[in-house]
This record gives structure tokens, C-alpha cells and sequence, in this order.
């Protein structure tokens, strides 16, 4: 190992440390800091840069040789999140005016970005800790409403309990193996032994916490809506593409065996299912994207069931696609002093005859969720149900896809209220309402080239 290796290997996280470090230097300065989201988005696209580039060139290295790799597909992985956290800044602005949440938000990614390269439990447990704590604060912080306490706690308990989940897991997988290496993960599915097969369901069950599978979803819904708009945003895309793109390098290329193929079949079908009928029910639109949010992570956990590398390339593309459209209607989401008017549903009606723009923007978002043909959602759902056929859980794809049909009706419901009611309520403008048109022009022209090119993601290693 060298100095080169470890600067280039780790070259988006230096960039985000980088950033970090910049960040407390400006809050240390006498005065009020300034230029605090200039250091974020410059520091974000930078590393985000170095991932494309290290995709590009296939650079493969160990610069913690057991403990911390770069390859391909760890860089693509990186390159996604850091785009999608570009895009989260750019609607972020107003919420930058929070001392601590430039930092909180770096803190984060950095802990996302050692959650994909890691090669044992410790670098994962540290990046998923990592990941997870600013966000704690995050939810606390950027609060908009009385509730957000309550929420931030519910989420901090249950968000400890899947560290303490997976530390048992990870303990008795050591008590099996001898190691702490994630490719004892693998080894012992489908292992006789008791200790290892346990230690195999928990640390399962940890990450079904993190990304809110049934029954481990609670936290979700009062987190997603207690939060300012930019932290759900935050939440919705970047930590559930960080939990499922390392659910994947966790799983790597193993067979599942049959009880394992159970427990990842049917926990996210009960998500599906809940999470798309429970979403019906909502008046408030950030309670009913986390519900929406708890379909989706069924769907995803649902592309581990596939095999090869047909397991990364469903997942990847669909958090891209999962967190391009959420953030594309939380950018068009139309501006309100009042922080629990503008998430009232009932304030999207007549939106099309106040605001053309942004009730189509919210419109495709919406059927692309839904998974209507011809936009990227229904090629990325399409491309998770092919992979389990082809894996031979026809059955398990039937229902999945006879689950997914329920999204359709609330989708439906937020474009009938978009479209087809009336309702004048006057426009609130923010300086900030800019930079997220211009977030919310990026989505579109991306959606738009993965609707029109599909191939050439999915082809991506």
C-alpha cells in the first residue's frame, strides 16, 4: 500500500473530507460564515466527479487491503448517490441557513461512500453509522414542525436498534467463522450451523430497519414528515440507495438458499402490499411518499432474488430512477411559508391552473413511481420483476407485480388532484426557488434520456 493508492482510491471521500474540514473552518470564523453552500456543492460535485472517473478508467485497488476496496462497481454505486445528493443540495438551499447542516449533510455521504467500498463488518458497521447519525440530527434540526422531536427520537431508537441488531449478527457470525470479513456473509447462507444461520437472519433484519421493511417501518412515516422537505428528500433517495447498494455488495454473487430466499421474498411483499395501501389513506404528501418509500424498498430487497450480476444492475438503476423522481416532485413541490400547509394534499388541488410547470413535473414523477410505461419507473420495475423470473421465483414475481398494482390508485389520486380540481390559493415565492428549477430541470432531462436510452444504464457493469 501507498500514499497514491490511498489518495486515489479514497479520492471522493478525501473530497468530502475536504469539504467538511472547509465547513467547521468557516463556522470557527468570527462573524457570520458565509459561502457555506458554495464549500457543499463544490465539494460534493468534486467527489461525485471522482467516481465518474474512477468508473470510467475501471480503477480497481485495496488500499486497506481486507478492510476497504475500490472497483467498478463500488465507484458506479458512489457516482449514483453523489449525483442524487448534487441534486438534494440544489433544493437544500434555504436550509443551509442551519449552522450545523452543511456538515451533517457531508457527514452523511461520507459514511454512505465507506458503506460501498467496505469489505468487513467494521468498515461496514462504521460507514452505516456514519450515514445514519447526521441524519438523526438532520430530522431534529431542520424542523418545521412541533413533532419533529418525537419524530427525530423514534427514529434514533429504532435506528440503534438495527446498530444492535446487526452487532448481534455480526458477533455470531464471527462465533461461526473466525471472521469479520463480509464474505463470510456469503459462506454461511444456507450454512447447517445454528450460530451462522442466525447471524446470517439478523444482519438481514438490520438492514430491513434501515431501508423500512414491514414490520420494521415505523420510523419512516413520522421521520419523512416531520422533516424539512431537503432531509425527506435526503432520506428518501440518498439513504435508501446507500442501505440497498450495500445490501447488494453484502449479498455479492451468493445462491441464496430456500429459507433465505423466503425471508427476502416475503417481508418486502408484506412491504409492498402495506406500503401501497397504507399510502391511500394519507392527507399529507411527505407521509405518503414514506409509504411509498416502503413499497420500494420491497421492490428493491425483491432484486436480491435475482442472480449474478443482474443483482447490482436492477438495484442501480432503480435507486437512480427512484431517487431522480422523488426528488423531481419534491423540487416542484410548490413553495409555503406554512410548513404543514404545503404538505397538505389537499393544497395540490387547481395546481395546473396556478402553475402549469410544476403540476406536470409532479404529474410525471408520479407516474413514473407508479410504474406507468413509457417513463424509466416502469423500465426499472420491469427490469426487477425479469430478474426474478429468470431466477426461477415466478411465483414470487406474480405476486410482487399483483402488489405493485395498488400504487397505482394514490399516484393517480395526487395527478386527479393536480389536474382535474380547482382550488386558488396564492403562489409564495423563496429565493431559493431557482436553484430548485434548475434541480428540477436535471431530473426531467435525465428521466427523460433513461426512458429514451435504458440500455445503456442497465448495460453499466
Amino acid at each position: 500500500m501507498s500514499w497514491q493508492t490511498v489518495a486515489t482510491a479514497m479520492l471522493p471521500e478525501h473530497l468530502l473530507l475536504a469539504g467538511i474540514c472547509v465547513l467547521v473552518a468557516l463556522e470557527s470564523a468570527p462573524g457570520r460564515p458565509r459561502g457555506a453552500f458554495a464549500v457543499s456543492m463544490i465539494a460534493v460535485t468534486a467527489a461525485a466527479a471522482a467516481a465518474v472517473w474512477l468508473f470510467a478508467v475501471g480503477y480497481v485497488a485495496q488500499p486497506f487491503a481486507g478492510q476497504f476496496s475500490v472497483d467498478p462497481v463500488a465507484s458506479l454505486g458512489k457516482a449514483i448517490v453523489l449525483v442524487l445528493a448534487m441534486l438534494v443540495l440544489l433544493i437544500s438551499r434555504g436550509e443551509l441557513a442551519q449552522r450545523a447542516f452543511p456538515v451533517l449533510l457531508l457527514s452523511s455521504l461520507y459514511g454512505v461512500c465507506l458503506l460501498l467500498s467496505s469489505d468487513t463488518f467494521l468498515t461496514l458497521f462504521l460507514g452505516l453509522e456514519l450515514m445514519s447519525l447526521p441524519v438523526y440530527v438532520l430530522v431534529l434540526l431542520a424542523f418545521r414542525r412541533p413533532e419533529s422531536a418525537e419524530a427525530a427520537l423514534k427514529y434514533l431508537v429504532l435506528g440503534g436498534t438495527a446498530s444492535a441488531i446487526l452487532l448481534m449478527g455480526v458477533s455470531l457470525l464471527y462465533g461461526a467463522t473466525g471472521s469479520l470479513a463480509i464474505a463470510t456473509f456469503r459462506d454461511a447462507i444456507g450454512s447447517p450451523a445454528t450460530m451462522a444461520s442466525i447471524g446470517v437472519a439478523l444482519v438481514v433484519v438490520a438492514f430491513f430497519v434501515k431501508a423500512a421493511i414491514v414490520p420494521f417501518h415505523a420510523w419512516a412515516p413520522d421521520a419523512y414528515e416531520a422533516a424539512a422537505i431537503p432531509v425527506t428528500a435526503y432520506m428518501a433517495t440518498i439513504v435508501k440507495a446507500g442501505v440497498l447498494l450495500a445490501a447488494v455488495r453484502l449479498f455479492g454473487n451468493a445462491t441464496l438458499s430456500p429459507s433465505m430466499v423466503d425471508l427476502l421474498a416475503i417481508l418486502p411483499l408484506a412491504s409492498i402490499v402495506w406500503g401501497n395501501l397504507a399510502a391511500m389513506r394519507q392527507r399529507s404528501f411527505r407521509r405518503m411518499i414514506a409509504y411509498s418509500s416502503i413499497a420500494h424498498a420491497g421492490y428493491l430487497f425483491y432484486a436480491l432474488l435475482g442472480e449474478g450480476p443482474g443483482r447490482f444492475q436492477a438495484v442501480a438503476f432503480y435507486v437512480l430512477v427512484y431517487g431522480l423522481m422523488n426528488v423531481l416532485a419534491f423540487a416542484a413541490l410548490p413553495p409555503d411559508q406554512d410548513d404543514a400547509a404545503r404538505d397538505r394534499l389537499d393544497n395540490l388541488k387547481g395546481l395546473f391552473h396556478r402553475d402549469p410547470f410544476a403540476a406536470l413535473m409532479i404529474g410525471i414523477a408520479m407516474l413514473s413511481l407508479a410504474g406507468i410505461p413509457p417513463l424509466p419507473g416502469f423500465i426499472a420495475k420491469f427490469l426487477i420483476f425479469k430478474n426474478v423470473v429468470a431466477a426461477g421465483f415466478t411465483l414470487y414475481a406474480v405476486l410482487g407485480l399483483v402488489g405493485s398494482y395498488l400504487g397505482i390508485y394514490f399516484y393517480l389520486r395526487v395527478i386527479q388532484l393536480l389536474f382535474m380540481s380547482a382550488q386558488e390559493r396564492p403562489a409564495v415565492t423563496r429565493a431559493s426557488e431557482g436553484l430548485a428549477l434548475g434541480a428540477t430541470f436535471i431530473c426531467l432531462i435525465a428521466s427523460i434520456l433513461l426512458a429514451v436510452f435504458p440500455g445503456w444504464a442497465i448495460g453499466l457493469p
